[in-house]
């Protein structure tokens, strides 16, 4: 892999981590979920599951869409020889 190609898988793995974890910050405080509550109470809990489960779905999303990206660019990569 190049060094532009890995700049790119890096950077797009970051936005959707990122903007996953922001996604799932969000949906906690529509529930009404503070994060930073003092202590671990069950809403703490619950919106830091859905930070990490957001980030983690943002980054395999980021994947899924980088994985189509080269697929359009290079459409015979995947067949047998």
């Amino acid at each position: 892999m190049s060094a532009r190609q890995l700049l790119l898988e890096g950077i797009s793995d970051a936005i959707g981590f990122v903007g996953g974890a922001v996604a799932g910050y969000w949906l906690g405080q529509l529930l009404g979920w503070n994060l930073f509550s003092a202590g671990y109470n069950t809403t703490s809990m619950g919106a830091i599951l859905l930070v990490g489960l957001g980030g983690g779905g943002g980054l395999q999303l980021a994947r899924r869409w980088r994985a189509q990206q080269n697929e359009r660019a290079h459409p015979n990569d995947s067949e047998s020889s």
